[in-house]
Order: C-alpha cells, then structure tokens, then sequence
C-alpha cells in the first residue's frame, strides 16, 4: 500500500491536489481527523489488494485534533506502515488574493484579518511541514503546472530533484515581487515603448523579441545571468532550497523584462531544468 498525507495552508491547493491524485487512481480523504488515520490505513491494507494507493487530507478544518497528528504519525510508522506527507504553501500575498478572489474567510481569521489567519495556521503547521517528504509553493503556479508537479512527484518516480525556478517578469513602477529570490534590472536597454510600431506589442511578439535582442548589452546580459543562474543552482540544491524565485524587472513590464524572462526560460529548459514563466505585468501598459 502507498499512503500520501497531504497537508498544508489553507488556499494553496490542497482541494486541487486531491482532484489530481483522484484522477491519478489514488483513493481519496478529505478532513480525515488525525486519530482516525490508524483505522484508517488498517482498513485499507485489509481489503486485499482493492485500495493500491491512498491521500489523505488532513490540515487545520480539524481544529484542536490537529494536535495528535504527530502521534498518529508514530503511531503509524511504529507499526510497520510507510508514508509521504506532501506539504503545499504560498507566499502571504498570494494567499491573501486567492481569499478575497474566492469571497472566503479563512478558517482561522474568522471575524477578523486573513493575514492573521495566515501567520496562526503557518505557526500551528510548523511541526508537520518539518517531516513532509515533498514541499510545493504554489505562489507562482497555475493548476495546470500544479498538475504537473504532482505527476512529476508521484507518477513518474519518485523525489522532486533539482529546483523548481520561478522567472517572473515585472515592471518597476508596479513594485518589485515579495516572493523574489534574486531581483535584475534591464532598464539600462533601449525601451521598445518608443518605438511607435512596437509599442502595442510585447516582449512575447517576434518584433519587440527581436528588437530588443539586437543590442550586444542584450545578448551578453543574457549569457552572463544565465552562466550565473547555472552556476548557482547547484549550491541552492545542497542549500536544500526546493524552488527559487528569479524576477526580472523593466519600467512597465511588457516588453524589455518580459523578453529576457522568456530567453532565460528557454535556455534553462534547454538544461534540463523545471522553469515556470510568469509576466506579472504584462497587461498593465497595453492600453496605455
């Protein structure tokens, strides 16, 4: 029997993971309180081969039960079982948004602020996210790219090796990403913003992508971040970091930023690395 527990704060995916796993041939708990998991997992190893692999959901709607996760957790692995516990998280930020998105309050900031919901759950979390075998920030993740996590990690063999690595183009005057890791400025290129033609367009378009790139201040920024990125990830993997946050930022975000975020992507992928692209600002100058 393969047994996941899947646990983590309110609002960063947990409900999609569990859709996912279903769909993956796990059988599926939501909610479980931690004193039932014994039980549980007994009655899953006794029918005789029906149940193969298992998720159970267990985070803080439990309330005070929550409290006897960890020894439910020995008490598990006292008695000859084996487990995963995947842990999702997201950057305060990005929760907050999902929240008042969703129109919901969070479970612990009820009658109250959702950030102070937040800081309570990471602090009651804290013990369980020191033992999870997996650990996925959403922050920067579509479900689509959570999907594709979770097949990485479950369904195609095992451990998550290497980073994950977040580019996110950004403009300055929108403010600089919270969750940023390592921050680059590429104002010192020509702007395509003046160039009438073009700047309607953005840094996704051939035009701008080409225009842009023609100047050797381009061309040799882009070697030297990616031989620097290169030589970094290795020393973040022993660090035990799991995902970084790479943003590169231009005045409005739609054109400089957004074509050295989608040539760094390119050429790390061209390494074999895990790149999600994210253009936090592109829209904002389109009208403009």
């Amino acid at each position: 029997m393969k047994f996941l527990i899947v646990t983590g704060l309110s609002g960063a995916g947990k409900s999609q993971s569990i859709k996912f796993l279903e769909d993956l041939g796990y059988f599926c708990v939501d909610n479980l309180p931690p004193a039932l998991l014994g039980r549980f997992v007994e009655m899953c190893s006794e029918g005789k081969g029906d149940i193969k692999k298992a998720a159970i959901v267990i985070d803080i709607r439990v309330g005070k039960f929550l409290d006897h996760l960890t020894v439910s957790l020995d008490e598990l692995k006292a008695s000859g079982h084996t487990y995963d516990i995947l842990f999702l998280e997201a950057s305060d930020e990005t929760l907050i948004k999902r929240f008042k998105s969703s129109r919901r309050m969070h479970p612990l900031s009820v009658g109250g602020r959702i950030i102070n919901g937040i800081k309570a759950e990471r602090r009651k979390l804290q013990e369980i996210k020191s033992k999870a075998t997996n650990i996925i920030d959403t922050t920067n993740m579509s479900p689509s790219e959570l999907k594709q996590e979770i097949i990485h990690l479950f369904v195609e063999g095992g451990k998550s090796e290497g980073l994950i690595i977040n580019i996110i183009s950004f403009g300055f005057k929108y403010g600089i990403p919270l969750d940023s890791d390592m921050v680059f400025d590429v104002r010192f290129l020509p702007n395509p913003y003046y160039v009438e033609e073009l700047k309607r367009f953005s840094g996704i378009d051939e035009g701008v992508r080409n225009y842009v790139m023609q100047w050797p201040a381009a061309v040799e920024f882009m070697n030297k971040l990616t031989d620097m990125v290169e030589f970094l990830i290795p020393h973040f993997i022993k660090e035990g970091k799991s995902q970084i946050v790479i943003a590169i930022g231009c005045t409005g975000g739609r054109h400089r930023s957004v074509t050295m975020a989608n040539m760094l992507s390119n050429k790390l992928k061209e390494t074999s690395h895990r790149v999600i692209v994210e253009h936090r600002d592109i829209e904002e100058e389109k009208y403009r």
